[in-house]
């Protein structure tokens, strides 16, 4: 296969690595037409200037600052948007579901992904349509990644179209190991008739943590009917509770024994294959509450020595016993472990409204009311699969109505999400002060769902909202529809002479023009390049050393880092770019730099060259290939005939 071995030799280190990385993980990997140049696209991509709307702002100066709300391509967007690098607690969107003539794509990216074509609608009868749409995807998945915080999370809403082809891109771009949860929920309560197989009544939401270790789910609030089964049929002064399971989720061999009923005697084991929860010291001081005191004791039972009432035979209890705990039930307050009200079931314990936590947590099927947490939840940290009830997540005719309510007939919509579906994952997933952004705004719900938490929660959530603005093709939403539900729901407006109680808040409007920001290019490569440096210098002999701590301080031209021993790392880029030569001018600032910083020789520097030598410098070359591959060729040039959008 002499093709193969070509492709091989021809790959560079960081293709090596992933080729390497997959074979490792047994081979299973997404593969497709052109997915090397869409695994490249994100890093070509330029930013372009951004355009302030002044007559689309909406709110004071002070809330237009706390959120925004982008007319353009959302990879290039994103792209533009360098600064928020980092920054984003939660990414929440809805993209196109590519079941035809939803999404567009543009041949010419492949090429020039900087091409301000939006591209043609792909219809359902595309052959290549799935190609297109995850080559559509990936780059924008990859940005998506470096938008968020280290402990960022991102729910993207699919439904069964693409949903095989986006969890492999997923489990690729963020990891497996990564996935919080796979949640279905119940799109519409009834089945369809016009469906010749099984009716599909639920879509899916992936949710992925930028790592695992850093992310944190939250509780979602308890409203009165997660607290309805909780009473006080006792009179217990510890309060309103209800009934919780003895039986541990795992089995241990010294908690498996029986547990005689001081009612019936009857013999109770924990259910199924497990063991009781508690300690057996404990469940032995609770048992004897009931007023007759209680012995371990062996009976033959292949098991640990039960728990048997002093003096009683397996199967039954003097009278004396049952009447005392009778007297007991009667009266009240019964002891933890309890056996029914009316003392002829298992045991089993309670479980106080007061210890448990105040919120509900996201770790089962949310369609039971029932749900509870025997006492008090530890915070997960994954959800795994779960389902979400309409009455939890509401329905896609509901968002269609929410939708129709704030901004009147005609807006084309037929699908939109739920505002309930939102708001449940940002208020999971994005921390009360936090940013969310989406990158397929669509209608608004999003931001929509950030003000109404904000208004009923006091919490201090921002959003970022990006939607594509093109009149010419069709795509009018940023403008229109988004501007409008947003602003809607802020001032109160509605349809005709209604209204609606205000959200209050704000955002500013900006128009992503053609013009790419040749300024802004070149400081987002520097910012890629010292990352570069920073995380992967070592030295022969000091290849465990730490990573070098990095220098943002502003009056720095070259200073970009220091090591644990406080020796100084420079990087000689000249007057914004781009990357520069070591001669004696340069030689000059980093001295005065160096001293500036308290920082003495020897002083690593990294530049392109070496044209000046100095026994105070250690020189590093930096690669052509890191160059090229960010972008940073000498020969580089940037377009700025394009008229401004």
């Amino acid at each position: 296969m002499p093709e193969f071995e070509d492709a091989i030799e021809n790959l560079d280190r960081e293709d090596l690595i992933k080729l390497a990385r997959s074979l490792l993980s047994n081979g299973v990997a997404l593969s497709f037409h052109g997915k090397r140049s869409a695994m490249e696209i994100a890093r070509r991509v330029r930013p372009r200037i951004m355009r302030r709307e002044p007559k689309l702002h909406v709110g004071s100066p002070a809330e237009q600052a706390r959120n925004l709300l982008v007319e353009g391509e959302n990879l290039q967007a994103m792209v533009t948007l360098y600064k928020w690098r980092g920054q984003v607690d939660l990414i929440v969107t809805d993209p196109p579901y590519n079941t035809g003539n939803q999404f567009r794509y543009n041949d010419r990216w492949d090429v020039d992904p900087n091409d301000p074509d939006l591209g043609t609608l792909v219809s359902k009868e595309d052959g290549s349509r799935h190609t297109k749409w995850i080559k559509a995807m990936m780059p924008r998945l990859q940005m998506m990644k470096a938008m968020l915080r280290p402990s960022g999370v991102i729910a993207i809403c699919i439904d069964d179209n693409e949903l095989f082809h986006l969890g492999m891109m997923m489990d690729e771009v963020f990891g497996e190991e990564n996935r919080l949860g796979i949640i279905n929920w119940q799109k519409s309560a009834a089945p369809r008739p016009d469906n010749k197989h099984v009716s599909t009544s639920t879509e899916y939401v992936l949710v992925y943590a930028k790592d695992m270790t850093k992310a944190r789910t939250g509780s979602l609030e308890r409203g009165e009917d997660d607290n309805r089964r909780y009473a006080n049929w006792d009179n217990d002064p510890g309060g309103d509770w209800r009934e919780g399971n003895l039986t541990a989720k795992t089995y241990s061999a010294k908690a498996d024994y029986a547990i005689q009923s001081p009612f019936t005697g009857e013999l109770h084991y924990p259910a199924g294959n497990g063991a009781w929860r508690h300690t057996k010291k404990n469940i032995k001081s609770w048992l004897s509450e009931w007023g007759t005191p209680y012995e371990e004791r062996g009976i033959r039972d292949g098991k640990e020595k039960a728990l048997m009432v002093v003096g009683a035979e397996p199967g039954k209890v003097p009278s004396e016993v049952r009447e005392r705990a009778l007297e007991i039930l009667k009266k009240g307050p019964w002891p933890f472990v309890w056996f029914g009200r009316d003392g002829q079931g298992r045991p089993r314990v309670k479980t106080y409204l007061e210890q448990i936590k105040k919120g509900k947590v996201p770790v089962t099927y949310w369609a039971d009311d029932d749900f509870s947490g025997d006492e008090g939840e530890v915070e997960p940290t994954e959800t795994g699969a779960v389902s979400w009830d309409y009455t939890e997540s509401g329905r896609s005719s509901d968002g269609v109505s929410e939708l129709t309510a704030i901004v009147g007939e005609g807006h084309g919509f037929t699908t939109v999400k739920p505002l309930k579906l939102f708001s449940k994952i940002i208020q999971i997933w994005c921390p009360p002060n936090g940013l969310v952004m989406d990158p397929y705004a669509g209608s608004g719900t999003t931001g929509h769902a950030v003000l109404e938490l904000n208004k009923t929660t006091g919490a201090t959530r921002r959003f970022i909202l990006i939607e594509q603005g093109s009149p010419e093709n069709g795509d009018k939403y940023a403008r229109t529809l988004t501007w409008q539900r947003v602003h809607n729901v802020i001032s109160g407006t509605r349809p005709g002479s209604n209204s609606a109680p205000p959200l209050g808040g704000g955002f500013e409007y900006r128009l992503l023009t053609k013009t790419i920001d040749a300024r802004a290019v070149m400081t987002m490569k520097r910012d890629e390049l010292i990352d570069v440096v920073i995380t992967s210098h070592w030295e022969n002999h000091r290849r465990t050393a730490p990573n070098l701590q990095r220098i943002d301080e502003e009056g720095y031209q070259y200073l970009i880092g220091r090591d644990e021993t406080g020796e100084g790392y420079f990087l000689i880029w000249n007057n914004g770019g781009p990357v520069g030569s070591v001669d004696l001018d340069s030689y000059k600032v980093v001295a005065a730099e160096a001293k500036r910083a308290g920082i003495k020789p020897p002083f690593h520097v990294y530049a392109r060259y070496e044209d000046f030598q100095s026994p105070n410098v250690r020189f590093w070359k930096i690669p052509d290939k890191i160059l090229a591959h960010l972008g940073l060729d000498e020969n580089e040039r940037y377009n700025h005939d394009d008229e401004a959008a």
